[in-house]
């Protein structure tokens, strides 16, 4: 059996270093990970068997055969047979756990097994509304089926009694539905994705929010708990609509762990914690459902952002070449004018005498279709570098951000973080917005898709702008990818030369002629650490300093 394909992932993803372990590396991972799990999670037991309303080895279970394949079923045997002779020390005679361990692992691997198969088309990166609900949809069917064999399996070996049936089977059902809700799509993002939220205030205050509404609802009366429960959900649609699946995952983990420790802390009884448990679930499917409804959101606007820059340069393609079009036009017409007029000036010299008059006549007329032409070349020029220099004193913070926002679409698509490091106090510049932007757009874009290329999972982009002396401001763009070969990086920006299979080489001679022209130099610096992209503008005179 073929391990699952890396082709959708970079080499420096997570799964890609994964799958790039051995078989028996990844069976012991998982096994210790159950136990340790299994070992957390033993909490409010029922019997001396142990069925918990909190079982995420269930969910670890889901995520290696999704991940790593179905030669990986058999470990979903031996991983409850180890735990429970771990963590229970068997408490069940022996054919009793054959049957219950049997159980699990044919129930959780067959329905591993049927999402993994091409007929399902189940997407393990859960990119869609449709593949999280199919991972619902199956957990509920398996959950339910285990659950419900594991107690006739209890029944029959005459453990627990007909009596018995709600308080074992709900409890098997909520804890595995649990246990897969909240940690089988935390574990895929975390395995196939290179994006979760980066530590930041909200981020922070999020997670204190989780906690705090935890306090609060174990705070009031207990027959008032299960009502405030609800403050739960302030937090966690909170995260869904700001940061999407790959935040709302994170926070399910802080609230399901902080849930079960006020759990033990509060001594809450057995039933309470099913109750408790069941509502965790409505929390995470909703919670879940937002998140990926964002994230398509997310990816239409995306789309639609590309699109609409697409039209943008399809459209400015279109006027070059009217323009193009036009200047051959017009440039013809003076070179043909220069051609006659060179043509009368040799004839009226080869004549003797020579006819003076015609000469001086013919020059003139050559000189100012020359002048003519001039007119028309510098008009492509102008047309090239954005129109005409319209100079005017501008901030340093409005450049990046517009900057920023045209190239969004690129940076989202690549998943490359973007910041901005500006001096305080910064004064304002004296430059053509306009041409400013197109030379970072480009600068931008040139280390994204280096980064893309490169594979890199933590990629990022960084515009940064510091006080120089003579009165000027530097501004660099930094990234963290690759770098460039010692050649290309020494070598002279010179149009027609580029090391994209598709680029025309004009993009950086462009901007050095728009940084030339505001008396700088474009510098390119190549190392270990990335590229660095720098260029200085003058402060504007009298120009107070923005923070």
């Amino acid at each position: 059996m073929q391990r699952r394909s890396t082709q959708t992932v970079g080499p420096d993803m997570p799964l890609a270093r994964l799958l790039s372990r051995s078989h028996f590396t990844v069976a012991v991972i998982y096994v210790a990970g159950y136990v340790l799990l299994d070992w957390i999670s033993f909490v409010h037991p029922f019997a001396s068997f142990g069925i918990t309303p909190w079982n995420p080895q269930t969910g670890l279970s889901f995520a290696l055969v999704l991940l790593f394949g179905l030669e990986f079923v058999p470990w979903l045997f031996v991983a409850p047979f180890l735990a429970d002779l771990i963590v229970r020390q068997l408490p069940l005679p022996v054919v009793t756990e054959f049957f219950m361990v049997l159980t699990s692992g044919a129930g959780y691997g067959s329905a591993s097994a049927l999402l993994m198969s091409a007929r399902v088309g189940f997407d393990v990166r859960l990119s869609t509304k449709r593949s999280l609900l199919l991972l619902m949809a199956f957990t509920l069917a398996s959950a339910a089926l285990v659950a419900l064999v594991h107690f006739l399996v209890l029944r029959t070996s005459g453990i627990v009694s007909g009596a018995d049936f709600f308080q074992v089977a709900l409890r098997a059902f909520v804890g595995d539905m649990i246990g897969v809700m909240v940690f089988t799509p935390f574990l895929l993002i975390l395995i196939t994705r290179s994006r979760f939220p980066r530590p930041s205030w909200e981020v922070v205050l999020l997670a204190v929010l989780i906690i705090a509404a935890i306090a609060g609802v174990f705070a009031v009366a207990v027959s008032f708990r299960l009502q405030f429960f609800y403050l739960l959900f302030i937090p966690i649609v909170w995260t869904a609509v700001r940061f999407g699946l790959e935040g709302v995952s994170s926070m399910l983990v802080v609230a399901q762990i902080g849930l079960i420790a006020a759990i033990q802390i509060s001594g809450q009884s057995a039933m309470d914690v099913v109750s408790y448990q069941a509502l965790m679930v409505v929390l995470a499917v909703t919670g879940l459902a937002i998140g990926v409804l964002v994230n398509e959101q997310q990816r239409t606007q995306q789309q639609l952002r590309l699109q609409q820059d697409a039209l943008n340069r399809a459209s400015r393609l279109g006027t070059m070449g009217e323009f193009a079009a036009a200047v051959a036009h017009e440039i013809n017409q003076p070179l043909t004018a220069i051609a006659n007029f060179t043509r009368l000036a040799k004839s009226a010299a080869e004549v003797q005498p020579p006819n003076a008059a015609v000469i001086v006549e013919a020059t003139s007329g050559a000189i100012e279709q020359v002048d003519r032409a001039a007119n028309v070349v510098r008009g492509l020029r102008d047309f090239i570098r954005l129109g005409r220099s319209q100079i005017e004193s501008v901030t340093v913070a409005r450049l990046a951000s517009e900057t920023q926002s045209f190239c969004r679409a690129e940076l989202d698509r690549f998943g490359i973080e973007f910041e901005t490091r500006l001096e305080r106090d910064l004064p304002r510049v004296k430059a053509d917005p306009l041409q400013i932007e197109q030379v970072l757009v480009n600068l931008v874009r040139n280390s994204a898709e280096a980064l893309a290329q490169a594979g890199r999972h933590d990629g990022h982009v960084r515009i940064e702008a510091a006080r120089e002396t003579g009165g000027r401001v530097l501004i660099r763009v930094v990234d963290n990818g690759p770098g460039l070969d010692s050649d290309l990086a020494e070598a002279p920006i010179v149009p027609f030369t580029s090391t994209k299979g598709d680029g025309l080489g004009l993009g950086l001679s462009l901007s050095r002629s728009i940084i030339e022209a505001h008396g700088g130099r474009l510098r390119i610096d190549s190392g270990p650490g990335g590229v660095v992209a720098s260029f200085s503008l003058p402060a504007a005179e009298g120009a107070e300093a923005v923070s």
